[in-house]
């Protein structure tokens, strides 16, 4: 049986609060089971609140430690796009660790080496970094109109003093005194 390190990950706070992570930990433990790979306790590792926009993720380095070490066999990840958002870091984390003899596998992604599940887990790293992009852009007008409207303050930050309520930006008054 060979010994495998689960991954998973999510970025935003509403997949945090929804506790998103879980089923993905959970798909990935009913993976190993179907696939006769070993995944001890403790190397189930949960990047909650990461982007998969950058390397450095607490849980990601852990297992690249152990795949460096000799330590598993394989890393799985729910989809390329927990692995990263950006393609280029999906590929230079697959080749790190096939250099340390691990494979990768994912849930939701071909399973076979052939040329051609190779070039739809490529394309799949290459999706998810446009859906990023697109999610960024939107995200971005949506914020520029709102606060074009006048619903929402145009500071980048909300200063101490404001909440956010169902209805929209209240400030509360403070009293300071000297």
């Amino acid at each position: 049986m060979r010994i495998a390190a689960i991954y998973a990950r999510v970025s935003s706070e509403q997949q945090r609060e929804a506790k998103t992570i879980a089923s993905q930990t959970a798909s990935l433990i009913e993976f190993a089971k179907n696939h006769d790979l070993e995944v001890p306790k403790e190397w189930v590792f949960e990047d909650d609140g990461y982007s998969g926009a950058t390397l450095e993720r607490p849980a990601l380095e852990r297992v690249r430690d152990l795949a460096a070490e000799g330590q598993i066999q394989v890393v799985l990840a729910y989809a390329p796009d927990r692995l990263s958002r950006k393609y280029a870091y999906q590929i230079l984390l697959i080749e790190e660790l096939a250099r340390n003899g691990v494979e990768t596998l994912f849930v939701k992604a071909p399973q076979g080496s052939s040329a051609e599940d190779q070039l739809l887990v490529q394309f799949q790293g290459m999706i998810a970094e446009y859906e990023r992009a697109q999610i960024l852009e939107r995200s971005r007008r949506g914020k520029r109109h709102r606060a074009q409207s006048g619903e929402v303050s145009v500071m980048s930050g909300a200063p101490y003093g404001y909440w956010s309520r169902a209805r929209g930006w209240q400030m509360r008054c403070l009293l300071v005194t000297g």
